[in-house]
Formats: C-alpha cells, structure tokens, sequence
C-alpha cells in the first residue's frame, strides 16, 4: 500500500458495503443431540442458540473471505483494483505464514493492496473496524476492507458439550472508504487487553501452553478450552461497561444510539446487558441462534444483516463491540 499523506482536513469515513459468507452446512441442536449428551431445550435456554453454520467440503477461511468481500465490494460499487488495505480478523488463519489477508487480495486480484491479518479472538472485527478507519483519516489510505472469517469447527472438540454446542463458521466484510463529510466514522474507539485470565479461554498446540490455572486441558491439543462459569461474568461485565464509556465519552444516550451491535457469544449475556442498560430490544441485535458464536465473524455478520435489511442510514449512530480471548474487549462507535 503506498499514498502519500493527506495535506488536508482529516476525512470523515463510510461504510461503503458490507458482505457476508456462511457454509451450506447448517449444525442444529437435535444434531448435536447425537453427538454428545445434551438437548435441544438445554442448548436453547443456556445460550439463546439453535443452530449454526459448519464448513465442508474442504471449504476454508479464505474460501469465506473471498466470498464476503466479493459481496462488500459490489454493494459498495467497487473493484478490488480499488482497494489499499485488507485486513482479516480471525484466530483460524490459513497457515501462520503467508497472512490470510495476503493470500485474500491475490485471490481478489487487488494486488499490491497492503495486506495483514490480526489475531484478537472474538473482539477482532471491532478492532480491525478501528484500525481501519484510523488509517483513512490519517489519510494513508482512502478505501479498506475488513473482514472477520472463522473456520471454528476445525478447532472444535465435538467430544467437549460445553464447547461444541456453542461455536459456528462464517465471514463478515465491510468496505471503508474516506468521506467529504468530517462528521462520518468513528467518534470513539477503545481496544483493551487483559492476558492475567488468558487460561479461561485457550487453544493450546503442546504442552507447555496448558496454564497453571484456568479452564483445565481435556487432552485434546489445536482445541478450544473455555471455562464457561469465568468467559460469562467476564462478558456480562464487560459488555456493559464497554457501552456505558463509550456514551459516557461522547456524551450520548441510549436514546440517541440506533442499535448496538455485540459480539454474539450468549443470549442470557446479551439480554442481560440490555435489560440493565434500558435497550429496547431493537437496539440490541442479536443472531446467535442462527449461527451460534462465529468469534471475529459474529459483528461483522451482525453489521451485514443490518445493513442489507435497510435498517441502518446516514447519520445513525451505531456502537460496535466485541469481548473476547486474550482476554480481549473493544469499542468503535460509528456516525454513519
């Protein structure tokens, strides 16, 4: 990626198009019901979820990616050719080396675009929404892509009813583009970290990756290991706290936000935040029964629904946030 610096005005920053991308493979509960010792009812009360979306075929990351973004870049009325920077949030990369975003605009045909991948979990489609709009006001790009894309089911024990009932696959894309009008973008932005807790939550390659405390290893190595009890009171805190700084911030009410878009990783999670912060429920949106927590690509799916549905307009204020391993959390608060 290469552009000179702007001598102007920091621009404004609008999302062009969004995008999205989930396997054919839809996993239910009763599914579920086969594999391990679990029910339908059980699932549902607990997580709000009733089915989700599962990769076959050989059908990957960057199959995912590819989808989305194709999709982002014709609802923005744009070619790849367009594009300055591509950034992919995921924990379920290709490989280590190349990115999956570099290997993405090869694909796209968007070469030289920049390329990098980032690596934040479940908070991840959040903090590449931030990094992206900060490099188009900066003015050292002008139209970015981000995407959020998992392959969870890869990394899935289906021996594990804690966890297996819980994750999905899909992609979720938004094309950025600078803007004449300063007011437009992100009017806050958080990104935080907290790597004391980082055993609740962790997919461990060998042994010496397993904590000394947290969730406990159940043998199975390239897993999720989650202590469900600790990921809950973490997200449930959190979760508000992340909406409450944001107004606080910027001066805003609730009554001013148009929706707040939430990692989806529980519905008990999400009701209870809304409840507590007096959101009416069409200013929570939430998805997850139909697809189950997607980690990185849960907001961004969530933006797309929004977007393609009309329900989101110039001018809207919208609140992104995502709460995830690492422990990670973030914020991005956009003037659309």
């Amino acid at each position: 990626m290469t552009r000179p610096a702007s001598p102007h005005p920091s621009p404004g920053v609008r999302i062009a198009g969004t995008g999205l991308a989930v396997p054919r493979k839809v996993l239910t509960n009763f599914d579920l019901e086969k594999m391990v010792d679990t029910s339908d009812e059980w699932i549902v009360q607990r997580t709000g979820i009733r089915e989700r979306r599962i990769v076959t075929g050989g059908i990957t990351t960057l199959d995912l990616c590819e989808e989305a973004a194709r999709q982002a870049l014709e609802n923005a009325g744009m070619s790849p050719t367009d594009l300055d920077l591509t950034i992919v949030a995921t924990i379920t990369p290709e490989m280590c080396c190349p990115s999956t975003a570099c290997r993405l605009v090869d694909r796209l045909g968007a070469v030289p675009c920049g390329a990098m991948d980032v690596s934040m979990a479940c908070t991840g489609f959040v903090g590449a929404m931030n990094i992206a709009h900060n490099f188009i006001r900066s003015g050292a790009a002008k139209n970015v892509c981000v995407l959020g894309a998992e392959t969870l089911s890869r990394i899935t024990n289906w021996k594990d009813r804690t966890t297996c009932i819980l994750f999905g696959d899909g992609a979720g894309a938004a094309v950025l583009c600078a803007d004449d009008d300063p007011q437009r973008g992100v009017h806050y932005q958080a990104l935080h970290s907290d790597a004391g807790k980082w055993g609740e939550l962790y997919c461990p390659r060998t042994e010496s990756d397993i904590p000394e405390h947290g969730a406990p290893f159940l043998g199975i190595y390239n897993t999720l290991i989650m202590n469900g009890r600790e990921i809950y009171k973490f997200a449930v805190v959190r979760l508000q706290k992340c909406i409450n700084e944001a107004l606080a911030a910027t001066g805003l009410s609730v009554d001013d936000l148009k929706v707040v878009v939430p990692h989806q990783s529980n519905a008990r999670i999400l009701e209870s935040a809304r409840e507590k912060l007096g959101l009416t429920a069409e200013k929570l949106y939430i998805n997850i029964d139909r697809y189950g927590n997607t980690s990185a690509a849960s907001v961004g799916i969530c933006l797309h629904e929004l977007m393609d549905a009309g329900k989101l307009q110039p001018g809207d204020w919208v609140m992104l946030v995502g709460l995830g391993g690492g422990l990670t959390w973030g914020t991005s608060l956009w003037k659309l």
